[in-house]
């Protein structure tokens, strides 16, 4: 095994950096968001706590960062921080048990098993590390266009649509303006998300995406729901100030990335795979969805993960419906992966983010985890909420993010994919208002 100077210096100066100043004095910031026990997730080692983008999410980054020192088969070729030779990851491999959707990582194993994960870049924070995103400027916004809450002139940091979990005033009242509302915000979100897949291509950049999305979700009379969103740092003990809200107007994140990738001026490379994550806020609703797109010719493991990504969401969305219970859409995910981890294709799905209701406000209840879990309710007419599991690569679901808040990389640097979708749950049945 060959271990890359240049990756193992930035490993450890990650380390140093993160962990020595913030990490290793227990500095890392995290809350608990729910009322109910999580003892069933299976990550148990995690903090539960909001994400920047408003997801749930489990913070570990200190056994994460010194894990990444530990890493000793990524080459790095170039000061961007690319990989381009087959990255693999040496897991072992345990049999999958029936309370878990994942299965047991050891870095250290001795009768470990060698997975390719493929030929791809690896995405690593760019140096010299600068936390938090006030560096970086929002994009504009008319003043013409109706912005959601947290977004005004004047903030209201908490959505005023987010009310107490379980509470009807969560559900939308089928065959009315609000149901019409929804939907037409739904619709725009699914529109975004299409034109942002028409952009994708080798050589063009992901902020050179945000801005046609920016300029789309404008002309349609809509606000870009992630720019300015309130977020709180992994890191605050390094910020002199809390953490900005998020700048840019989508989220695109590129192989490795999990979720809430910042768009930057890196060029789309042919065998990248990027996740384009968007929402709109259109008549005092939000529409929310995503995809993962290939970028020119991928490997045969990038497009297997792109298509895992998407059968565990249709999973997932098959398993809805009014009487049905929530932990239902987690059950039909897990056994789907179960399913399709054969061979050389191993799965994980991340039990780091959530999906949510969105209706008036972005996030809010029904919380919709991904992961067996024993969370209790059922799916009632009128309840909308998002389906959106992270499928990784290989066995270690793990991830840790970067210095700027918002970036969420896998722990391995293996490759993640996501396909989201909105639905709203009706007296019949589940329409998929993003399809």
């Amino acid at each position: 095994m060959h271990v890359s100077p240049r990756c193992f210096k930035l490993a450890q100066r990650i380390c140093t950096d993160i962990s020595g100043k913030a990490l290793r004095n227990n500095h890392i910031h995290h809350r608990h968001v729910y009322t109910h026990s999580h003892a069933s997730r299976p990550v148990q080692t995690h903090h539960i706590g909001v994400s920047a983008h408003g997801d749930a999410y489990f913070n570990d980054n200190t056994n994460i960062l010194h894990s990444i020192c530990r890493n000793k088969q990524t080459r790095i070729r170039t000061p961007a921080h690319t990989c381009t030779r087959p990255f693999s990851q040496i897991l072992s491999i345990s049999p999958l048990p029936d309370s878990e959707n994942s299965v047991e990582y050891d870095a250290n194993t001795n009768d470990a098993h060698d997975f390719d994960f493929g030929d791809y870049s690896v995405i690593l924070p760019p140096e010299p590390f600068i936390f938090g995103v006030s560096h970086i400027t929002p994009r504009s916004v008319p003043d013409g266009i109706p912005r959601p809450p947290y977004a005004r002139v004047q903030p209201i940091l908490h959505d005023s649509g987010s009310k107490a979990e379980g509470s009807d005033s969560n559900r939308i009242p089928l065959a009315s303006q609000a149901e019409s509302r929804l939907r037409r915000a739904a619709q725009l979100a699914r529109d975004v998300r299409e034109f942002a897949g028409t952009l994708v291509k080798p050589r063009v950049t992901t902020l050179e995406i945000d801005a046609a999305v920016h300029e789309y979700i404008l002309a349609h009379s809509a606000y870009p729901s992630p720019l300015r969103y309130p977020g709180t740092s992994p890191y605050p003990s390094l910020e002199a100030e809390p953490i900005s809200g998020f700048p840019r107007s989508c989220c695109t994140s590129v192989n490795n990335i999990v979720a809430h990738g910042i768009p930057d001026d890196r060029p789309l490379e042919n065998g990248d795979i990027v996740n384009v994550d968007v929402t709109v806020y259109l008549d005092g609703y939000h529409g929310d969805t995503s995809q993962t797109f290939l970028v020119g010719e991928v490997d045969s493991q990038g497009v297997d993960l792109v298509r895992a990504a998407n059968a565990a969401l249709e999973a997932g969305i098959s398993a809805c419906g009014p009487g049905r219970p929530f932990r239902g859409i987690a059950e039909a995910i897990h056994a789907f992966v179960r399913s399709s981890s054969k061979g050389p294709y191993q799965y994980s799905i991340c039990p780091a983010f959530a999906g949510h209701g969105i209706g008036t406000a972005f996030h809010r209840a029904p919380w919709i985890y991904h992961t067996l879990n024993e969370e209790p309710g059922v799916m009632l007419p009128g309840h909308c909420f998002t389906i959106e599991p992270c499928v990784v690569q290989g066995s270690n679901p793990r991830v840790w993010v970067f210095p700027d808040g918002w970036t969420a990389s896998t722990e391995n640097c293996a490759r993640s994919a996501q396909a989201e979708q909105m639905v709203l749950i009706t007296d019949t049945g589940v329409d998929v208002l993003t399809r």
